[in-house]
């Protein structure tokens, strides 16, 4: 086999939430945060790539928390991720998982302020339970209390770990209405989607580019095609 480990065809590749923790006795390490709303087995692959690819690029020991929204989904998450020989593992994944299992609900402001952290993995964890609109009304009065350079920090990861759940709707107009100094920060977010619309349009160009530059014809129907489609994994295909 090729003994080039180069990848020749580039992939993206994003952690969902990646921090460098500074301990106090002078050592760093790496959390790498995933937030997982289902099983993925190639997630597994990823996860042990993440990590690897982390040591090498930066030196620091890397950790891998994966933050889940059902137990079913945690308890799979859990597993070892074993590499090689059965019996004899070169490369071996133990990740840190918290789910609705093992994580309170958090639906008191002062418990909330005196653990901020907790607090948001209360309300990814739970974003799926009946109250889960107590868990964010009590984050977000504890943010109010909060400097607001750190609380936007923690809202924005709040808002990104929500996914696509309907608590993430409840937390924007939590943010827009309830948090005044936090109003920059759903216009940003906002923005960001405007970013990705125009990384979709801009990706649709540069294959038109490529496929007139190499000399290949691009019918109608096909330009028609790529530049419709507003999704960026179909592009990247």
């Amino acid at each position: 086999m090729d003994t080039d480990l180069t990848e020749i065809r580039p992939l993206e590749r994003h952690v969902d939430t990646l921090l460098r923790i500074d301990l106090v006795g002078g050592d760093s390490l790496l959390l790498a945060i995933e937030a997982q709303g289902r099983k993925d087995p190639d997630k597994r692959s990823s996860w042990a790539y993440y990590l690897a690819h982390l040591y090498a690029k930066f030196r620091y020991p890397p950790v891998l928390l994966v933050v889940c929204r059902d137990k079913g989904t945690a308890e799979w998450a859990a597993e070892p991720i074993r590499i090689g020989l059965e019996k004899h593992p070169s490369l071996a994944v133990f990740p840190l998982v918290l789910g609705p299992h093992n994580v309170p609900m958090i639906t008191d402001a002062a418990r909330a302020a005196e653990d901020l952290p907790m607090a948001v993995f209360s309300a990814i964890t739970h974003s799926n339970d009946h109250d889960i609109a107590a868990i964010l009304d009590a984050l977000a009065e504890a943010l109010r209390a909060t400097d607001a350079d750190a609380a936007a920090v923690f809202a924005e990861f709040t808002e990104a770990g929500l996914g696509t759940t309907s608590a993430r709707e409840l937390w924007r107009n939590l943010m827009g209405t309830g948090l005044s100094h936090f109003r920059g920060f759903v216009a940003e977010s906002f923005r960001d989607e405007g970013r990705v619309e125009g990384r979709v349009e801009s990706r649709g160009e540069d294959i038109l580019r490529i496929l007139a530059v190499r000399g290949v014809e691009v019918p109608d129907e096909v330009r028609q095609r790529i530049t419709g489609c507003k999704d960026l994994d179909v592009l990247d295909v």
